[in-house]
């Protein structure tokens, strides 16, 4: 993890810490659902929460331990057996170190997509505030990145509030997929280890019981939850992206918020650069990069190896650490973003009217031209526009072929600009509902 780009919240999740004490948890709960099954002494379950419940492990000691031991849980156990005393020789029964590892990176996993839904939360937000600022701001939409028909800004917006909508949907998805509990013991058979202890484990840390564990959970079930994080990422770029384009010199629609003191260059004091939009291009790239080791990841030997641990160690705090810092910058960016409807007007005229050219298409065509023949007809006057030889409607009221079919008032009539926002509302309702 970069502490650039991470956010305290997220960044405790993974601490050592943290882990040890998500570790400790599981081993207590364990040591409890044992006393109540009569395997392990009350009272020893007990002295566990009493001796730590509220301790600060020594990491270094930790550390040093596994220094030695060359095994990080036995390390962990070991500190804890420092610190508990005698009954500490009831703790891990029947447990191997994948119930303990397998069951706290889920629970991590599940705390960081909490955050994650709560950062996706703040875009929509964002996004749903400006989309009805600008809901019927013209301007130009683009294909190709060529001018093509008008749409409203709030549509573009709009647009980008479904497709976090559907991001966070999958995350909530991806998050059910993942909290799930083992406490099955070596290769998973519950031979050391009843069921019930499972259970209650499970209960305790807000997960449900693995259906059926090897010696570590599915990895599948990471996979696709990296991969969803991996998603969210396009998402993030794809937006990115679009206000990059916007704020190009030529194009100037949309602009990220300058703030005072703020320098865009060490040699060029005029620049105003897409600083933050680049900045989420490139952390969006380093989210998907985490989706491939963690496909990879699935694919174990037997009922267990380790060749998943090592990767994990690294993409589980990296890619929900990278994705929580990118969204709530995306969340601040879209909430000050500087939107210029002056100049979105400015380049809708920029063609001359040739924007409108489906219109005068199918107004040809109804009035008894065949397609071809009315396509040739726009299409030779449009091509005259991008020459420099005129406006398109000046155009076309000169054309004695278009005129044989539409009057000056009729050519006029299809470049009503609202023409084309006619359905804003409803797509509205569909993206935003009746509110």
């Amino acid at each position: 993890m970069l502490s650039r780009y991470a956010r305290p919240e997220m960044t405790a999740i993974w601490e050592a810490q943290t882990r040890f004490r998500i570790w400790f948890e599981i081993e207590a709960h364990a040591a409890d659902a044992l006393a109540e099954l009569g395997v392990v002494p009350k009272e020893a379950a007990k002295a566990v929460w009493d001796k730590a419940r509220d301790v600060i492990f020594d990491v270094a000691r930790i550390d040093e331990i596994e220094r030695e031991t060359k095994h990080d849980v036995i390390a962990f156990l070991t500190h804890l057996a420092e610190i508990v005393g005698p009954e500490a020789r009831f703790v891990h029964q029947g447990m191997t170190s994948s119930d303990v590892l397998d069951t706290c990176l889920n629970v991590q996993l599940t705390r960081a997509a909490d955050l994650l839904v709560d950062d996706i939360d703040k875009v929509l937000a964002a996004l749903k505030k400006r989309a009805f600022e600008h809901k019927m701001t013209p301007t130009i939409g683009r294909s190709h990145g060529i001018h093509a028909e008008p749409v409203t800004f709030g549509l573009k917006l709009a647009y980008a509030y479904a497709e976090f909508s559907r991001a966070r949907a999958r995350l909530v998805t991806a998050r059910t997929e993942v909290a799930t509990c083992a406490i099955s013991g070596a290769v998973g058979t519950f031979a050391q280890i009843d069921p019930r202890v499972e259970a209650h484990v499970a209960k305790a840390m807000g997960l449900v019981p693995e259906p059926i564990s090897t010696q570590v959970i599915p990895r599948d079930r990471h996979a696709m939850y990296f991969a969803t994080l991996g998603v969210i990422a396009s998402s993030v770029e794809r937006l990115a992206t679009e206000i990059r384009h916007l704020q190009r010199t030529e194009v100037l629609e949309a602009e990220e918020f300058f703030s005072e003191g703020q320098k865009g260059s060490s040699a060029m004091p005029h620049k105003r650069n897409p600083v933050l939009s680049e900045n989420l291009g490139g952390l969006s790239r380093m989210v998907r990069a985490y989706v491939t080791p963690a496909m990879e990841n699935v694919v174990l030997w037997h009922e267990r190896d380790i060749s998943h641990s090592s990767a994990e160690r690294m993409i589980a705090p990296d890619a929900t650490v990278t994705l929580d810092f990118a969204l709530n910058r995306l969340a601040g960016l879209i909430d000050k973003l500087l939107i210029y409807p002056e100049n979105m007007q400015k380049n809708l005229d920029r063609l001359g009217g040739l924007v409108h050219s489906q219109r005068i298409l199918i107004a040809l065509t109804q009035k008894g031209a065949s397609r071809e023949d009315a396509y040739k007809l726009v299409q030779r006057n449009a091509m005259s526009v991008w020459r420099g030889q005129g406006d398109f409607q000046t155009l076309l009221k000169k054309d004695a072929d278009v005129k044989k079919y539409l009057s000056d008032a009729e050519i006029s009539e299809q470049f009503d600009l609202g023409y084309h926002f006619k359905h804003v509302d409803t797509i509205f309702k569909r993206v935003f509902g009746a509110s």
